[in-house]
Parts: C-alpha cells; sequence; structure tokens
C-alpha cells in the first residue's frame, strides 16, 4: 500500500483535529494513528524536498558538464588559435632573409675554405639563388616566383637570352678545373652551368635544361643543343617542342621535369653520376637552394650510411633551410659575396665570362631550312649587337618572354578530387 493510502487510512482512523490531540482527550489508539498521520506527512515532505534536491544536483551537473565543455572548446581554440599565430610567425621567419655581419661572414668563409681544402670528394648542390645574381627570379625568396603567385601578385617578365653565368657559376668552373670540387648537381633549367664552360660529365641537372631538346625514339637518346629557349610550348605532362629529329623524324620533346613528374631521361639529369658522386662524398656545399625539393632525394644525403660517415654539410642561404640543424656550417649571405670572399682565401683568380668563349655555342646544333619559325625565343649570339642565329624571320611575339618551364611549370601541381 502506498504511503498516501495509508496516511488516508490512519486520518480516517483518528477522526481527530489538531487541537484535540492538544488537548489530551484521545484514546490511545487515536494517538498511535495521529502519530502516524504526521510521521506520513514529514516522510512525504522529505521525499518531496529529497526529489527538488536531486533535481537541483542534476541540473547544476548538466550546467557544471555545459561550462567544463564550453571551456574546453574555448582552451582548445585558443590552442589553435596560437598554434597558428605560432606556424604564422615560424613561415614568417622561414621566408625572411637574413645576413651575417661582414666580419662574421669572413670568419664563417675562412673556415669553408679550410673544408674546401681537405675535402677529399666535394659535391656541390646549386639552386635558384645562385641564379638571381642573372636577373633570375628565385622561387621562395621575398620576391621570388612561388611567393609572389601566393600572395596573388604577377609575376614580372625575364629575358633569359640577357641571363649570363655569375660570379658563383664562373667561380664552380674555377674550383673544378683546380679539382677541388668534384661533381655539381644542379636544380636549375637555366643552362647556365653549361654556359659557364662545366664539362657535361661533371654536372647533373636534375631537372633539365631549357636550351636542350631530345629525341626519345632513337637509342641512345638523340640530344640537340639549341641557342634559343626550347619549352616554348611545354608545360607539366606537355614536353613536345615542335620540331622533329633530324634522324628518325619523330617528335622532340624537351628535358623540363615539373613538380608531379619523375625525371628519367639519361641527359642532361644524368641522375647516376649524381647519386654516385653524392655516395663517395665526404663534404657537400649547398649554395642558393631552399633544399625544400632536395631533402626528398634521400640518396643524396646518404642516409643509408651511419651519421658518423656522412658527408659534412655546409649551407649558404639567406633564408631557413629544413637542412640547417644538420649544416656543420650555415652561412647567410648571397651566393657571389661568399664565393667572392671564398676564392679570394683560396688564392684563386675568379675567371670571366665570355660569350666567344661560351660552350654552347660549339655544342648547339642549328635549325634545319624551314625550322626557322618553329620558335619565337630571342636566340643567344656571340656579341650583343649581331642578331642570333634563328632571330631572321622568326615570328615576333607580343607575349611576355617567359619560358615554358620558368612561367607555366613553376606553380605546384593541384590534388585532384576524387569522385565518389
Amino acid at each position: 500500500m502506498c504511503r498516501r493510502a495509508a496516511c488516508r487510512e490512519a486520518e480516517a482512523e483518528a477522526r481527530v483535529s489538531p487541537g484535540e490531540m492538544a488537548a489530551g482527550g484521545l484514546s490511545r489508539s487515536e494517538r498511535k494513528a495521529a502519530e502516524r498521520v504526521r510521521r506520513l506527512r514529514e516522510e512525504q515532505q522529505r521525499e518531496r524536498l529529497r526529489q527538488v534536491s536531486r533535481i537541483l544536483r542534476k541540473a547544476a551537473a548538466e550546467r557544471s558538464a555545459e561550462e567544463g565543455r564550453l571551456l574546453a572548446e574555448s582552451e582548445d581554440l585558443v590552442t589553435e588559435l596560437q598554434g597558428r599565430s605560432r606556424r604564422r610567425e615560424g613561415l614568417k621567419r622561414r621566408q625572411e632573409e637574413v645576413c651575417d655581419d661582414p666580419e662574421e661572414l669572413r670568419r664563417k668563409v675562412r673556415e669553408l675554405a679550410s673544408a674546401v681544402r681537405n675535402a677529399k670528394h666535394l659535391v656541390v648542390y646549386t639552386g635558384a639563388g645562385i641564379s638571381t645574381a642573372a636577373s633570375i627570379p628565385d622561387y621562395r625568396g621575398p620576391n621570388g616566383v612561388w611567393t609572389l603567385l601566393q600572395k596573388g601578385r604577377s609575376i614580372s617578365a625575364a629575358d633569359l637570352s640577357e641571363a649570363e653565368p655569375t660570379l658563383t657559376h664562373m667561380s664552380i668552373t674555377c674550383l673544378h678545373e683546380q679539382k677541388l670540387v668534384q661533381h655539381v648537381v644542379s636544380q636549375n633549367c637555366d643552362g647556365l652551368h653549361l654556359r659557364s664552360g662545366l664539362p657535361r660529365t661533371a654536372m647533373s641537372e636534375l631537372h633539365g635544361n631549357m636550351y636542350i631538346e631530345v629525341c626519345t625514339a632513337c637509342t641512345p637518346n638523340r640530344e640537340y643543343v639549341r641557342v634559343f629557349d626550347v619549352t616554348e610550348r611545354t608545360a607539366l605532362h606537355r614536353h613536345q617542342t615542335g620540331r622533329t629529329c633530324h634522324k628518325c623524324g619523330a617528335q622532340l620533346r624537351d628535358t623540363i621535369v615539373h613538380f608531379g613528374e619523375r625525371g628519367t631521361l639519361g641527359q642532361p639529369l644524368n641522375w647516376e653520376a649524381a647519386t654516385q658522386a653524392a655516395s663517395r662524398a665526404d663534404t657537400i656545399l649547398c649554395l642558393g637552394s631552399s633544399l625544400k625539393v632536395l631533402k626528398k632525394y634521400p640518396h643524396l644525403w646518404c642516409m643509408t650510411k651511419p651519421p658518423s660517415r656522412r658527408p659534412k654539410l655546409y649551407i649558404v642561404n639567406l633564408q631557413w633551410t629544413p637542412k640547417d640543424d644538420w649544416a656543420a656550417l650555415k652561412l647567410h649571405g648571397k651566393c657571389d659575396d661568399v664565393m667572392r670572399l671564398l676564392m679570394d682565401e683560396l688564392g684563386l683568380e675568379i675567371p670571366r665570362y665570355s660569350r666567344w668563349q661560351d660552350p654552347i655555342f660549339s655544342l648547339a646544333t642549328p635549325l634545319r631550312a624551314g625550322e626557322e619559325g618553329s620558335h619565337s625565343r630571342k636566340s643567344l649570339c656571340r656579341s650583343r649587337e649581331e642578331p642570333g642565329p634563328g632571330d631572321r624571320g622568326a615570328p615576333l611575339s607580343s607575349a611576355p618572354v617567359l619560358g615554358g618551364w620558368f612561367g607555366r611549370g613553376c606553380t605546384k601541381r593541384t590534388k585532384r578530387k576524387k569522385v565518389t
């Protein structure tokens, strides 16, 4: 029987008022019934108080849990914002150019010169930073191609036919002639290492050469060196230049390796010599490279060797690189400035570039009759006054003088969305 029914029964049995109870004119059974009613009423009140207390505690717990959830979400949001801020600051610092003061730079160059003298097998890795002095923009610098594109700004036209090997290019060639540098691994497509007089066997142009087109139908591949940029009509996954092989008549293609592509040509990429040189290297000098691409080639860093047997790394760059913590020495300076000090420290004279001695003119294959109009790029010439070969009769183009490898091929590949 429930408590409420028991209470009603007890009241019926008692049939008295509180005043009568107080007067003491009740029988024993009536007093027991009245006491029973009182206890039941008190129990009901206590039960109601317990229910209210449970409701209040539950509401308080839910409110506390909601407050805790909101607090945790706010803390996560603050942490995420702080992380984004730190990443932005880190990215900003990495993009900033830092220069060593002149005395510090000289001290570091003396240490670098000692390393060059004592190296048994020195390999040089070069990037776009060694060509900025030739008015060819780099990629990740403050005014680099990718930096400007990411900011939504346009890139200026660059007449690559006017570019000449820089002091750094000529210094590297001299160091190779003096047997201080054994091999050069270049990421550049501008062909300036070739034009500086560096032998083809002593360099690997991992991303191709804008002056070279090849016939892959011939075995071995037939190579054609030109005195103009052959990449005018080429781009990512589209490499045919519009000319044909003199031997078999097959379509010629450029040698450029864009992002998202894998270089398979033997020359001018020369991967075999690059990996062999890296395996033998005891010293690596990186000039003007962000190393963000080269770091993806582990065989160039001898990662299979134990740390004690890996080559010592020297980096010349104005910006942060992902290999800075591995470097025995990091020099913050322009490549030309560092190489000028280095050559002076080594007691070597830097040869001057001469167009009359540029190897590209002796290596070049002339266009056949009817091919003069197959390009609109300005051709190289031995002197600035004379017109370049192939310029006569070449169609004039109103488009910016911007090579295919440098213009359309400079942006990163966008990921394709999966079709569900």
